[in-house]
């Protein structure tokens, strides 16, 4: 088996970024600056520019309604890293237009203009959110999708519109579906955060984390510098829709408890009602993803105390 190798994307080639101020997309862009062009495309809604620091990266501000703007910083890229999109459930049932309009429309944008400008490949952030509430576990890719929230909606259909650009149009396309991402620059006060940020910031802060329901629903986390390297890989794989996790799952009673643990502090979470859309187990099959060379190299704890380390320097 031919397994693309993480050292191929040192090339010194033009990669593009949407998104890529926020917490995933900025850590790629510190991974792919060290060696080739990346420009990045952020409309700051939810990304910082402090999360680009002193990263050798160019920066545009714009959005994925603008076509013309897509198509030129394209220009000589040989893959788009899409990573844009309004990454919270809750703010999908809240406004599900916007939804459609950034995750549906936005991402048939980057398409047409990766298309037109003559770029080779797209790898895009789909979601775990797309498997909905199926009691199968683990989930795998060919399993059917039921997604409760728009946001689910729009990362499905994203996915689709990519399998239908490549068999039409001959762009390659790779959909990589995140379960629950963590580690440095995700934001904990932002509405997008995930649950180990929160978790960590409120522990730090002397504070109760809260819960959503009883605590006893499972996750899937994967550490962003894993989700990295799944990236490259599958700038340079197979194409297709990939599972990117670690196969492995945790109830967020015991996530608490392990967090409190590697803090010293007493866990005590406030448990709030559970939140409209939210899937109660997750836990992810690999294997298709091995198969272009990924797999996890962090466990939970490393990878907890890495993000805990970073959010004490902060």
């Amino acid at each position: 088996m031919n397994i693309p190798s993480l050292d191929l994307i040192n090339m010194s080639e033009k990669y593009v970024i949407t998104g890529g101020a926020g917490f995933i997309g900025s850590n790629l862009a510190e991974k792919l600056s060290k060696d080739n062009d990346v420009l990045v495309i952020d409309d700051l809604s939810a990304g910082k520019m402090e999360n680009l620091g002193c990263l050798d990266v160019r920066f545009v501000k714009g959005d994925l309604t603008d076509p013309r703007l897509l198509k030129e910083a394209f220009s000589g890229a040989s893959c788009v890293f899409h990573q844009a999109a309004i990454a919270s459930v809750k703010k999908s049932v809240e406004d599900p237009s916007r939804t459609n309009a950034v995750g549906i429309d936005g991402t048939l944008n980057v398409l047409i203009a990766a298309r037109d400008a003559g770029v080779s490949r797209v790898v895009q952030a789909s979601s775990a959110a797309v498997y909905g509430s199926s009691l199968q576990l683990p989930k795998k890719e060919d399993m059917l999708p039921e997604p409760m929230s728009p946001y689910a909606v729009s990362k499905l259909a994203a996915e689709h519109y990519a399998r239908v650009f490549q068999e039409l149009y001959g762009l390659k396309t790779v959909s990589l579906r995140y379960f629950n991402v963590f580690g440095p620059k995700q934001d904990p006060y932002s509405e997008y955060s995930g649950v180990i940020s929160r978790f960590i910031s409120a522990l730090l802060h002397d504070e109760q984390p809260v819960i959503y329901g009883d605590g006893e629903q499972t996750r899937d986390f994967v550490y962003v510098a894993d989700v990295v390297s799944a990236n490259i890989l599958a700038s340079r794989g197979a194409p297709g829709v990939y599972n990117i996790a670690c196969a492995k799952s945790i109830s967020l009673n015991t996530l608490a408890k392990v967090i409190g643990k590697i803090l010293a502090k007493e866990v005590r979470p406030r448990y709030e009602s559970a939140r409209a859309g939210d899937i109660k187990h997750s836990l992810a099959d690999i294997s298709r993803a091995k198969r272009i060379g990924y797999s996890p190299k962090y466990s939970l704890e490393e990878a907890l105390i890495e993000t805990i380390q970073w959010f004490g320097k902060t």
